[in-house]
């Protein structure tokens, strides 16, 4: 599956670290924020999710809701959030199914090299459902939130 700018996001349900399941439909009529990332705890995907943390209260008030997507486990994820105090919940797709329905898992190139894996990339998603935005390949994990922000201001 492809996603596409303007296009209706495809539909999800997964198991939150908030103990809830979650779909799309769950966010409908907000903006809703999907960053994927490929595994808890490591210096890449810690720098983007402190990145969203302390920007958290401006998403926030630009009326903005912000999930994280690896496939890693709930508990997994528990301890993530607990270590960098991340105030948003992190969602767990251990078969890669919805990341593979959002362009965010598949053959990738890593270190010279082909390997299947979960691709760093965002998706907005505006309140009508449809994709307003898609990072397919996020390039600067720790500066990545802030150009989120930026997009969401119009700049």
């Amino acid at each position: 599956m492809s996603i596409s700018e303007g296009a209706p996001a495809p539909d999800f349900r997964l198991a939150g670290s908030d103990d809830q399941s979650h779909t799309l439909g769950d966010y409908a009529g907000k903006t809703l924020v999907i960053y994927f990332y490929p595994k808890d705890n490591t210096p890449g995907c810690t720098k983007e999710a402190c990145g969203f943390r302390d920007r958290f209260g401006a998403l926030g008030q630009a009326g903005v809701e912000l999930v994280g997507v690896s496939k890693d486990n709930l508990g997994s994820h528990d301890k993530f959030i607990a270590e960098f105090q991340l105030p948003f919940v992190l969602l767990s797709d251990p078969t890669g199914e919805m990341m593979s329905a959002y362009d965010a898992f598949g053959e990738k190139v890593k270190d010279g090299k082909t390997v299947v894996g979960t691709t760093r990339s965002t998706v907005v998603i505006g309140p009508d459902g449809r994709v307003k935005k898609h990072w397919a390949t996020v390039k600067n994990a720790e500066d990545h939130p802030q150009e989120i922000l930026d997009f969401l201001a119009g700049g």
